[in-house]
């Protein structure tokens, strides 16, 4: 299929304007998410309507806390990434070129993928994750409106690495964003991503701006992103300009793909948890099992209001008008 948000230039060759690192493609190449391929000066999404994985999952595994908790959620991937992370946990479908299909890939019309979501006992709609969705725009685009015409929601799990105007048209369609903020270090993200950290800024406030429901993930890497003052400066940065309801998972790393640095510690968990809850309300320990580290409390009278355990979850304390049963306290966001 022709992509959508690019222009043609000299020689045939074409520039993407999908994401921020706005490729200059030459015929025959591909821009840097391996699946956006210009041929003889037009530009084709080349993993249109291919998906690599797709199923009914927890929407907590999105991970999504305040949106729907108990649920579950169709969940569908395609392949390529917009960056190049040296610790990517799903490289084996991010980091494939358009030319490297298997035949374990299978293909799915919007129409399809709308009648298995329609299928699903207690499913709330679809996420759009695994791999970075921008690099499937057009086949979510697609596909999002037709979720949306059937009143199910549709979630976004993505790294934030798309420029204003796609993600504007998105907005009209997605009800969720799980966002994963790698850092809030400026080398981090040109070293260990090839990316850089602005344009990730400008999506998590265009998410609020635009109203919708917002998750982040920070990724803790030992020595490479915990340092506790960045972490800091990034939490109060969520805070003054997100809201200090804005919900941030610490997740804990483990070796993968290109970077074997050792899992991070426990401690270091723990000591980030602490740091983030001096300005956020609902801050959640990802990857590590300790008691009470997923719970979700009252930010007013600190009832406990979800309890979970794995991706069980038992809403103990709020309202169906997402209020704390206890105080009568808003509760951040959705819990029908």
């Amino acid at each position: 299929m022709e992509s959508l948000y690019y222009k043609k230039s000299a020689n045939n060759n074409v520039q993407c304007e999908l994401c921020p690192h706005m490729c200059t493609i030459s015929p025959e190449n591909a821009g840097i998410c391996k699946v956006r391929i210009n041929k003889g000066g037009t530009l084709f999404s080349e993993n249109y309507g291919v998906v690599s994985s797709i199923g009914f999952d927890p929407i907590e595994k999105k991970p999504l806390y305040h949106f729907y908790p108990g649920k579950v959620i169709l969940s569908m991937g395609s392949l390529g990434c917009n960056l190049q992370c040296q610790f990517c946990q799903n490289w084996q479908i991010s980091q494939v070129a358009a030319d490297k299909y298997s035949e374990e890939h299978g293909n799915y019309s919007s129409q399809q993928i709308l009648e298995l979501a329609l299928s699903g006992k207690n499913n709330i709609g679809l996420a759009y994750t695994y791999n970075e969705p921008t690099v499937f725009f057009e086949f979510m685009l697609e596909t999002a409106k037709l979720i949306k015409s059937a009143g199910l929601k549709n979630v976004m799990v993505t790294n934030g690495y798309i420029n204003p105007y796609p993600l504007t048209e998105l907005h009209s369609y997605i009800d969720a964003y799980s966002v994963d903020l790698k850092s809030f270090n400026i080398d981090f993200f040109k070293k260990y991503t090839k990316s850089t950290l602005e344009p990730v800024k400008e999506t998590l406030k265009s998410i609020i701006k635009a109203g919708k429901h917002l998750e982040i993930t920070n990724l803790v890497i030992p020595t490479l992103n915990d340092n506790p003052k960045e972490f800091e400066q990034m939490c109060s940065w969520i805070s003054n300009e997100l809201g200090k309801n804005t919900v941030l998972h610490i997740s804990r790393y483990h070796p993968a793909y290109k970077m074997e640095t050792e899992s991070t510690s426990i401690d270091k968990m723990v000591e980030l948890n602490e740091i983030a809850k001096k300005y956020l309300d609902y801050v959640y320990l990802g990857n590590v099992l300790l008691p009470e580290g997923n719970n979700t409390y009252c930010s007013s009278c600190n009832v406990l209001l979800i309890k979970r355990s794995g991706y069980l979850t038992s809403i103990l304390g709020i309202g169906k008008d997402g209020n704390c049963r206890k105080c009568n306290q808003k509760i951040f966001n959705y819990f029908k």
